[in-house]
Parts: structure tokens; C-alpha cells; sequence
């Protein structure tokens, strides 16, 4: 779970689970992540970015082994291995009150640091072929296949932000843009080479950058079409299942 995209409010709820009627919307009793993994793993994702509040309730649970739905008065046990990610400085966070020291100690038991994409570019074909297949089976696209130049082009980059959600963003832009099911170097769209105003002064992070400049290529072809959906994609060079998957993804009705 990415830790950083659940709002805040839903926090408790979707850790926790809640019951219904506790609160508006509830229109069912729902199991939160923490009993969903009852027996295995919860992998939180980008954990710095809990909110100190949820840090507190995060921690009981791990301690404690316990966790209370909302809108109820019974305590739930719980067994959940917990495994957590951040690309930020913990020990820098705690320094400045930011994250909790206590929480800080129950999770960091075995800390594990993954070099930033740029120091082991060896990874990036077999990250991008792998992260390639999970796209094509979870939407019924076909197998996706990467043209060599292309591979190279992603072992030049140097990922500025340093992560494999940034490789992803750029396979996902990729795949949009792509002739069929096969991506060359030219749909590997990299901020130095997008013909657009460069990054420093757009001031901007790369992902947002890089978000910005498709949904305005895609709502230009719509335009240009009238919101015909199929000659959208016709016109962008992708597929309709390609185009409604971009579309669903970037929040585009």
C-alpha cells in the first residue's frame, strides 16, 4: 500500500477497517489492510509519509498486535509482518519531529538501502521488461516488447529522482504513445528531449512534468476530435484499449 495516497481521513479506515454506519459513507462493514494481512505480510509504501497522528495508531498496532475498526468498541488481534519503503531520510525526519523515534526503532529492526537507479543501471532492462509484463496482464494488453535503442536509452537516463516509480511513469507515457505493442527509442519521452520548456524552470517535479505534458497531448487530440475517443487514439497512434487505460489513469473523463 502507498502510504502517501490514502487521504488522510480514510486513513484509520483503511488500516484499520470500520463499521458500518460509523461514519458517512459507511454503508458496510469493511476489513482494513491490517486484517486483509492477517497471517502474512502489509508492505507500506512510502511510510514518511504517514501523518504523526496515524504514526501513534500505527505503532499500537505493531506493538500491541491489536487494532480497533472504526466505529467500534471491540479490539481485533492481528499477526502482520510489516515490511516498509520510503526514499526519504528517516533518521533526518525524526531529527526534525517529522517522524516518530519510536516508531522509527520498531520498524528499522533489518534496514535494507537500495541504490538509486542511477548507480545500477545493469537493472534497468530487466526492472523495465518486468514492470512491462505486469502492465500488459493487468490490462489484457498483449505482450509488450522493448526495442533495444529504446533499453539503451533508459540506461542513459539518470532518474533524477532516482526511483523505479519514475522508470514506471515513463514505460506507462511510453505505452501511450507506442505503435501497437512495440516501444522504440522515440516513444521514450525524457524531459532534455520533450521539445518543451525545460524542467528547472518549470519548476516542477519530474512526475508532475512529465504528467502535465501527456494530459495536454491527449486533451489536444480529443479536442482536435471532437472527444471522439477512437479517432483520439487514431490520431495519437495508440490503440482505443491504450487510450482508455491513459485516460482512466491521468482522471480524464
Amino acid at each position: 500500500v502507498n502510504s502517501g495516497a490514502i487521504p488522510q481521513e480514510l486513513m484509520e479506515s483503511e488500516f484499520f477497517g470500520h463499521a458500518k454506519g460509523s461514519f458517512t459513507g459507511a454503508v458496510a462493514d469493511k476489513r482494513g489492510l491490517f486484517q486483509q494481512a492477517e497471517g502474512g505480510t502489509l508492505f507500506l509504501d512510502e511510510v514518511a509519509d504517514l501523518p504523526l497522528q496515524m504514526q501513534v495508531k500505527l505503532l499500537r498496532a505493531i506493538q500491541e498486535k491489536k487494532v480497533r475498526p472504526v466505529g467500534m468498541q471491540k479490539e481485533e488481534p492481528v499477526d502482520v509482518r510489516i515490511i516498509s519503503a520510503t526514499h526519504k531520510n528517516l533518521a533526518e525526519l525524526v531529527a526534525q519531529g517529522e517522524f516518530r523515534q519510536d516508531l522509527f526503532y520498531r520498524i528499522n529492526v533489518i534496514e535494507l538501502h537500495i541504490p538509486a537507479l542511477r548507480e545500477r543501471r545493469e537493472d534497468i532492462a530487466l526492472l523495465a521488461e518486468h514492470m512491462l509484463e505486469q502492465i500488459a496482464r493487468h490490462n489484457g494488453l498483449e505482450k509488450i516488447s522493448v526495442e533495444k535503442e529504446a533499453l539503451e536509452r533508459l540506461s542513459q537516463y539518470d532518474f533524477p529522482e532516482g526511483n523505479v516509480r519514475e522508470l514506471e511513469n515513463i514505460l506507462e507515457r511510453a505505452l501511450t504513445l507506442c505503435d501497437g505493442n512495440r516501444i522504440s527509442s522515440d516513444d521514450i519521452l525524457l524531459p532534455e528531449s520533450a521539445g518543451e520548456t525545460p524542467l528547472a524552470e518549470q519548476e516542477l517535479p519530474l512526475e508532475s512534468y512529465l504528467e502535465r505534458m501527456e494530459r495536454e497531448a491527449i486533451i489536444r487530440a480529443l479536442d482536435e476530435t471532437r472527444w471522439n475517443r477512437t479517432a483520439a487514439a487514431k490520431k495519437l497512434g495508440i490503440s482505443f484499449r491504450q487510450l482508455r487505460y491513459r485516460l482512466d489513469k491521468l482522471g480524464i473523463d
